[in-house]
């Protein structure tokens, strides 16, 4: 018995999360919890089951489910690229130095880095940052920043409905063709305003990401060409966001070319920094267990065109 409410759980909590998702209160936070809470029984279901030497199929097939939703038995091939992107959430280099942070940066040979909480507390840090970083150009928005070592064409800021941030939109030239680089920083759905009982602002927050995404997808549908969106999108890879984000700008990296739950939100346990594009072919994705910052660096390899 214990088994199969343990497989009806699992199966209800995933399935109102990835299908309804933000479009009511109980299921966005069914969306956004870490999925790794999926698993936690796991151990106990399936001790349970042996000990009663009962429902041991249907333990199984929950414990596999959990782990899956959780991105725990994510596993794709992986190969070189030619383009190497990273995005990054620096926390306003709060736990960093600009020397270290531009070190650590120009390790990884990346062709374009996208930061977000840019804004650095340091009036000098930004300075100081590119000077570690020689041979990148810089664009800066609000609170985002694009660096590359690629031609840059134009650039293009666009303010974000219900917040101070800025969408920063960089074209760039990449094997002789232009390549749209669109650099985000998602409004936050604080899950604890839930647990304090502030629905209202939780219903607040979640009206002002909508709006946000309809920003994106407005971005997206009047930009031709080769286009990527990168950055702290604040949103877990399941849910009606996450699907809007990926009809309009395309499948996820990680998705396609990484291994693993890909936490770069380590203290949830959750995946909310992205890079999507259906317009270039990810061939490998990774995150970086670097500790300047809440965030983890995501750090994906692109060929040509999409398989």
């Amino acid at each position: 018995m214990l088994a199969w409410v343990y497989l009806i759980l699992v199966m209800l909590v995933w399935g109102l999360g990835e299908t309804l998702g933000e479009r009511t209160v109980p299921t966005l936070l069914l969306a956004y919890a870490p999925p790794v809470v999926w698993a936690l029984p796991a151990p106990l279901v399936i001790g349970w089951a042996l000990w009663r030497r009962r429902g041991r199929r249907a333990a199984l097939a929950a414990t596999v489910l959990a782990l899956w939703g959780a991105g725990l038995l994510h596993w794709s091939p992986q190969q070189s690229g030619a383009l190497r992107v990273v995005t990054y959430n620096v926390l306003r280099g709060d736990r960093v130095s600009p020397g270290q942070l531009g070190q650590a940066l120009r390790s990884l040979n990346a062709d374009v880095i996208l930061l977000q909480e840019s804004n650095f507390r340091r009036a000098d840090f930004r300075a100081a940052l590119e000077q570690a970083l020689p041979g990148y150009h810089a664009e800066h928005a609000a609170e985002v920043s694009t660096l590359t070592r690629l031609p840059i064409l134009a650039a293009q800021r666009l303010s974000l409905p219900g917040n101070r941030r800025e969408v920063l939109v960089t074209r760039l030239r990449w094997q002789g063709q232009p390549l749209t680089v669109v650099n985000a920083h998602l409004g936050t759905v604080q899950v604890v305003d839930a647990l304090a009982g502030d629905w209202a602002y939780l219903q607040r927050t979640r009206n002002n990401r909508e709006a946000q995404v309809a920003r994106l997808e407005a971005l997206a549908a009047q930009t031709g060409g080769r286009v990527l969106l990168g950055g702290d999108l604040n949103t877990p890879p399941r849910g009606r966001v996450w699907r809007r984000l990926r009809v309009a700008y395309g499948p996820d990296a990680h998705d396609l070319a990484g291994r693993g739950p890909g936490w770069s939100f380590p203290a949830l346990r959750v995946r909310i920094d992205h890079l999507l594009t259906d317009d270039l072919n990810p061939t490998t994705s990774r995150v970086l267990p670097w500790t300047f910052s809440d965030h983890r660096p995501l750090l994906a390899e692109f060929a040509g065109p999409p398989r």
